[in-house]
């Protein structure tokens, strides 16, 4: 990876934009280093070659690093490391009050029926000492193997990083995969997990509602077994959905996606309704925490495949201080302690690789 590690620090150091990615289990890491520093802004035409970088509110600015205006490079994954990992830093008891009392807001909401279910989320800060980006990258390749892994640099937005466990879309000729992933605990080695029943409730809702979306795209849905899947040091319920495309719209892909994002296990149930909840209550803005990223018209074998990732696990860096951002799914059956628990767990390891 030493070519494309080289090149990180050249177009950061020039405040050129930038992203380098792996997809989950795989051995290939690329990049895309865009040779000027324009902001090419995209709205409800996804038809143009690049990587995309969207925000959880649609009406922010959706950034694209053109193919036509980067150079693209593939690299090999470095080779494990044992990476020592510090402790748990301390708990902010500020956000933790904060928190719990927004999620007991989110769960009095829900017993009065304006949703069946929200995401609530927050952001850690981390006073900023120098960060070296490869270095956090690599800890990041280390940590999720069978992650989204990602790198974001633009000089007009800023930098981010992230390691995701979750696909959004992924269009390969006429077919395509999503998943459903909802609930969360810590892995717990040589232990068999239980699901309660909030959770697999809270797996069901996600489910269920992108099934009922995909069948105006598709008759021939394939939804897999519920399984619990590993990442990082927690574990979380998911279910595979596939098909293939049968209705050809206007503007095709960007309608898919539309009907797709922000899926419920980002924002919640009924959609509008939940999203109003979290842009009045959240306190803050998400900007592209719960937004997607991916390849988009970058396929190999037919040039309109795409592959996009919910953007979860992730943390943004200037110049004084790191915003981690972190949430969870709240339903009826939700205990607003053991949700902040749960923002903890998901925060930890982003904190340790600082």
């Amino acid at each position: 990876m030493k070519i494309i590690q080289k090149k990180i620090q050249e177009h950061y150091k020039r405040k050129l934009p930038f992203v380098v990615y792996n997809k989950p289990n795989a051995k290939d890491v690329f990049g895309v280093f865009q040779q000027n520093d324009d902001l090419n802004i995209i709205t409800n035409q996804y038809d143009k070659q690049g990587f995309i970088f969207a925000p959880f509110n649609a009406s922010d600015t959706t950034v694209l690093l053109p193919l036509s205006v980067s150079e693209f490079i593939r690299d090999n994954v470095p080779v494990d490391q044992d990476i020592a990992l510090p402790r748990v830093l301390s708990t902010n008891t500020v956000s933790k009050s904060a928190h719990i009392e927004l999620v007991e807001k989110g769960v009095e909401a829900i017993k009065k029926t304006h949703f069946k279910k929200v995401v609530l989320s927050r952001k850690e800060k981390v006073k900023r000492t120098e960060i070296d980006i490869v270095e956090t990258y690599n800890k990041l390749l280390q940590t999720y193997p069978n992650a989204f892994v990602y790198v974001w640099f633009h000089p007009k937005v800023g930098l981010w990083l992230g390691a995701t466990p979750e696909t959004l879309l992924k269009l390969e000729g006429n077919c395509f995969a999503t998943m459903a992933l909802a609930g969360t605990q810590v892995y717990k080695k040589n232990s068999t997990p239980t699901w309660n029943q909030k959770e697999i409730e809270e797996q069901k809702f996600v489910t269920d509602y992108i099934v009922n979306k995909l069948s105006n795209f598709s008759k021939g849905l394939e939804v897999s077994e519920t399984e619990t899947v590993k990442a990082g040091s927690l574990l979380h319920l998911r279910t595979e959905i596939t098909g293939q495309l049968d209705v050809v719209k206007e503007n095709g892909l960007f309608s898919l996606i539309a009907l797709l994002h922000p899926t419920p296990a980002v924002c919640g149930l009924p959609k509008e309704a939940a999203r109003q909840f979290i842009l009045e209550n959240e306190n803050y803005n998400r900007s592209y925490y719960t937004g997607f990223l991916g390849e988009l018209n970058m396929g190999e074998v037919h040039q309109n495949d795409s592959h996009l990732f919910v953007n979860l696990r992730c943390m943004e860096i200037n110049n004084t201080e790191v915003s981690i951002y972190v949430g969870g799914g709240i339903t009826k059956e939700s205990n607003s302690e053991k949700e902040w628990e749960e923002t903890v767990a998901k925060s930890t390891i982003m904190l340790k690789v600082l």
